[in-house]
């Protein structure tokens, strides 16, 4: 009978076996003869150097989680994207990779096949993957695995989120702050190993520089209690120190000082030390793979030398079938994913407020919403040090709610606590969101290829530039998301707080979705309620208490609170420019992605629809908070007719208020000066 040390060594040596076989075969992939330069691909694609390192830390978890009861998850996640082949290889091995492309059987034949699809494995491609045990985590955002893993453990004492993070990935602006930052979040079990192989991609990493003793203080003054463990060469005592520490980090997670273990070996460890006359062990040359001429004979016999240094015999039968100390160590091991708490989520209950609820500030509404949020149990608020600057100061302090100053720290919490299927919001400075765009792209990419659609992750963006200093002006976010044209986007324009806190409910409430809730927390002004209905559920509504009867000459379409007001407020004196002949309708837009061509856009208008709101061949004038461009790209073209779009311009110098407004456009003068130019080009009625 095998032993734990025994199955974490075949294990082990399984996983990196099957990823070199990735890398460089076509065809032999068992070894069954002499390997020869017909077996071996032309170009050779991935990346080698984590392998060992990350085939280690995964063997060690999937064993150590055995040992616990089905309702204790012991949860890893992949921080490098690049370790996609490695995730490959254990979805091969597992069978879990059968069940999405049926094709890459757990057998000698399934390799091959796996084999000579590497990189693009019939659309899977060669990252992390979400389908995939190991793959929750958002992997091609470098150095968010740890806040994730924070967010994710949050208030869920059945799981130990156990993060594998790059040391050059401690070098990242939020990985960092996380260590620092988790103090504040509290109440969850994470358990890091910092994969410490000496390199990112090219240069050595900063902690690489560090003796064991310096590690410990590193971590010791971010509150992390650490353990140093060196593996060389994958010995029997190597296996046994490595799971011993990592047993003993699980079990004491959660209470007092958190641990962090650093995986001290060298980059590339197990593979050929040098080609040539050169050295690859141990420097950037292996960050890919170091084999890359099938031409030359010495580097094919070194490839062959490297994959027989695993004694595959010892792991497989000769149909591929795993034996040994493996099929025993994938009889029991589990790698266990991220799942809803199925309990808490069907315990929570909807409020019972009615959804079109007035509210006569952004404060009421926001507050409001968020409390009866909270009161369902599976709600929690992100924000920087801001909430009493956003007139949010009463909810500040809450037991539900989490300050930091660092946005791309709480986006990682958001994320991770979204994706155990709970609810939650982050609330920013609209200015400071953009510092997020590459991370909430990065999520949106997750999210595509998941298969199942968890709550929606959303942001609430305040404080935006038409009211704020010189520094503080930037709607770039919002843009950057809709030129994805992801289906799943969604920018949220409220026009009053009692439009925001309809659909923040709304939006909180949504699965599948990346919401954007934009909303002034100036905002006062209220209008008639009799449209609400109709903007939450198609996006937009004519407002028919300030829109003339019949075909329009003019459309007026408002996104936003600010857009909105001084709409309204210069309606008189565009109707007394214009004459009384001319008619104006005015149309509220509450969801932006509604103008766009329906064919990418789920909630688009169809040319039907865009005619019935915005009127046959009136000129539109479209007003918005953020940047024209952003409407343009939706539009497309779709309307060919006079049409303007008044927004976010980047102001030459900073300027008050009234100016910025007047020089941007958004102004009575402005948008008076708009409208008749609309109508020259059209030819008056």
């Amino acid at each position: 009978m095998s032993t734990t040390i025994d199955r974490a060594d075949a294990l082990w040596r399984a996983l990196t076996y099957a990823s070199v076989a990735q890398l460089h075969l076509r065809d032999n992939v068992l070894l069954s003869r002499p390997l020869n330069r017909g077996d071996v691909k032309e170009h050779p694609s991935g990346h080698w150097g984590t392998v060992p390192g990350t085939a280690w830390a995964l063997a060690h978890i999937g064993l150590l989680a055995s040992r616990y009861p089905e309702d204790m998850r012991v949860v890893p996640l992949l921080g490098a994207g690049h370790a996609g082949v490695v995730q490959l290889s254990l979805a091969w091995l597992s069978g879990a990779l059968c069940r999405v492309r049926p094709r890459f059987t757990a057998d000698i034949a399934g390799l091959g096949r796996l084999a000579r699809a590497f990189p693009d494995v019939d659309g899977l491609g060669s990252e992390t993957h979400p389908l995939f045990p190991v793959g929750d985590y958002v992997g091609g955002c470098l150095g968010g695995a740890l806040a994730f893993a924070q967010g994710a453990a949050c208030e869920e004492p059945s799981k130990v989120m156990v993060p594998l993070i790059g040391d050059a990935e401690c070098e990242t602006p939020t990985t960092a702050a996380s260590w620092l930052a988790s103090a504040r979040l509290g109440r969850g079990k994470v358990v890091p190993i910092v994969h410490l192989n000496g390199f990112g991609m090219g240069n050595r990493s900063l902690l690489d520089g560090m003796e064991d003793e310096q590690l410990r203080s590193y971590a010791a003054a971010h509150g992390w209690r650490s353990q140093v463990v060196r593996v060389a060469n994958s010995a029997p005592d190597e296996h046994a120190e490595f799971h011993e520490v990592l047993s003993q980090a699980v079990r004491e997670a959660g209470t007092g000082d958190p641990t962090v273990i650093f995986l001290r070996c060298v980059k590339g460890w197990s593979g050929p030390t040098t080609v040539g006359d050169r050295r690859v062990l141990g420097t950037p040359d292996t960050h890919k793979t170091p084999l890359t001429d099938v031409h030359d004979p010495a580097q094919v016999r070194t490839l062959e030398r490297w994959l027989a240094s695993y004694q595959v015999g010892e792991l497989f039968d000769a149909q591929g079938n795993p034996s040994g100390a493996l099929r025993d160590a994938l009889r029991v091991a589990r790698w266990d994913g991220l799942l809803p708490n199925r309990k808490q989520h069907e315990a929570s209950t909807r409020p019972k407020c009615s959804p079109t609820a007035r509210y006569e500030t952004f404060a009421q509404a926001v507050g409001t919403v968020l409390r009866d949020q909270a009161g369902r149990g599976d709600f929690r608020v992100f924000s920087p040090d801001e909430l009493a600057s956003n007139r949010l100061a009463d909810i500040s302090g809450e037991p539900w709610v989490t300050e930091v100053l660092g946005e791309e720290v709480l986006l990682g919490w958001l994320a991770g606590w979204t994706a155990g299927g709970r609810r939650g919001v982050l609330i920013s400075y609209e200015a400071f969101a953009p510092l997020l765009t590459a991370w909430m792209i990065s999520h949106l990419k997750q999210r595509r290829l998941a298969a199942e659609r968890s709550p929606s992750l959303n942001l609430l963006l305040t404080s935006y530039g038409w009211h704020n200093v010189y520094t503080h002006g930037d709607p770039s976010l919002s843009t950057a998301l809709l030129a994805t044209e992801d289906p799943a986007v969604r920018v949220l324009t409220p026009a009053d707080p009692t439009r925001t806190g309809a659909v923040l409910r709304r939006a909180l409430d949504s699965r599948g979705d990346v919401n954007l809730v934009i909303a002034g927390k100036h905002a006062r002004t209220n209008h008639p309620t009799d449209t609400v209905e109709e903007e939450l559920s198609r996006g937009l509504a004519i407002w028919p208490h300030i829109s003339d009867t019949g075909e329009p000459d003019l459309t007026i379409v408002t996104a936003g609170d600010l857009p909105t007001q001084v709409a309204v407020e210069a309606l008189p004196a565009i109707r007394q420019g214009l004459g009384s002949r001319t008619r104006v309708r005015f149309v509220n837009l509450l969801d932006l992605t509604v103008l766009g061509d329906p064919i990418r856009w789920p909630r688009g208008l169809s040319d039907t629809e865009l005619l019935s709101f915005l009127g046959a061949h009136a000129a539109v004038l479209v007003i918005t908070l953020g940047h024209p461009s952003a409407i343009w790209g939706l539009l497309g073209g779709r309307l060919r007719r006079p049409v303007e779009v008044v927004g976010w311009r980047e102001p030459p110098a900073p300027m008050p208020q009234r100016r910025l407004a007047s020089h941007l456009g958004l102004d009575t003068r402005g948008l008076l000066h708009n409208a008749v130019r609309l109508l020259a080009m059209k030819g008056r009625p």
